[in-house]
């Protein structure tokens, strides 16, 4: 069967005009899945946040309690003294001031994930215009901007995932794959919900979640109630 096939048999499955339940919309999303490997199970939160207000940017991170599978590559920006602590803990790439400039020169990433320590700031300033865009730039409220960085670089590994709402105030992220097993995804979809609902920022009136969507990689999307 084609691809195109496939997708219209899965689109045939999902009802566009109804919510369904988290129990059902899992369901759903390993049956939909069209591709032929372990397809990222992806949420999709419409947020009723002003855009054009950087105080309405959701911005935070959260633990899941399965790891997603997929792996990420960590790169640690730090002074040379840190460096070992950050090789210790598996961090992917480790650098600091060659490393900055490196990116500053070329414009190009290699990483999924940056942490560095308050003292190393000053230098990330001159990347941020780089990696800001890309939503590479350590933050506090994603504790990328740390003094321990073994914690870190730990949780990363064992699935810590970092939202942030884009230009259309949507926040994307997989929150696992389509072999888990259903109680496995649910609780991580119920963490990484209640993350963003924690994210609230305290001046937005109105509507806060409008809507919720989970769907395979390139599979239908399932509106979820909320």
């Amino acid at each position: 069967m084609s691809k195109g096939k496939r997708l219209k048999k899965a689109r045939a499955l999902v009802d566009p005009t109804r919510e369904y339940s988290v129990d059902e919309a899992v369901t759903l999303v390993k049956q939909t899945s069209t591709v032929k490997f372990d397809a990222a199970v992806e949420m999709h939160l419409r947020l009723g946040t002003d855009t054009k207000k950087a105080e309405h940017i959701v911005r935070a991170s959260v633990v899941l309690p399965f790891s997603t599978g997929k792996k990420r590559r960590i790169a640690v920006f730090c002074s040379p003294e840190r460096e070992q602590e950050a090789k210790t803990a598996g961090a992917d790439l480790i650098g600091g001031a060659e490393l900055v400039k490196k990116i500053q020169q070329t414009g190009k990433v290699d990483f999924d994930v940056a942490i560095t320590t308050p003292d190393f700031m000053k230098a990330m300033a001159t990347v941020a215009r780089i990696l800001g865009p890309k939503g590479l730039m350590p933050n506090p409220k994603s504790e990328t901007i740390t003094t321990n960085l073994s914690k870190a670089i730990t949780e990363l590994q064992k699935g810590k995932l970092t939202f942030r709402s884009d230009a259309q105030g949507i926040v994307h992220a997989a929150v696992g794959r389509v072999s888990m097993g259903d109680e496995e995804l649910k609780a991580n979809i119920g963490s990484f919900l209640d993350a963003v609902k924690k994210a609230k920022p305290q001046e937005l009136k109105g509507t806060y979640l409008k809507s919720v969507t989970l769907a395979s990689s390139m599979g239908p999307g399932i509106r979820v109630k909320i």
